[in-house]
């Protein structure tokens, strides 16, 4: 599936993850391949991605996990969450 992770300032992350965990009102939530569409407001915290390569335009703005080979995060204050069709789009500060 694909991610885009955009600020108003730059494109913090776009290509194509395994999943993407969430910091949402309600608590964290993840989202896989073959969601449910869904919309959903976001608040502080790390927006976590799953894949196995972030281009080198984007590692810039992303850190390491150490939990996981594969992990990466960018930390937001708030934003705003739409997926449909196993595309989604982070709008964030």
């Amino acid at each position: 599936m694909n991610i885009k992770i955009l600020t108003p300032e730059y494109v913090v992350f776009d290509g194509e993850v395994e999943s993407v965990l969430l910091p949402g009102k309600s608590g964290q939530f993840q989202i896989f391949e073959n969601h449910a569409a869904i919309v959903s407001a976001l608040v502080g915290g790390k927006v976590k991605i799953y894949t196995e390569k972030v281009g080198s335009a984007y590692q810039k703005y992303l850190t390491k996990e150490t939990e996981a080979k594969s992990s990466y995060s960018y930390e937001i204050k708030s934003g705003v969450l739409e997926f449909n069709n196993d595309k989604g789009i982070i709008l964030c500060e």
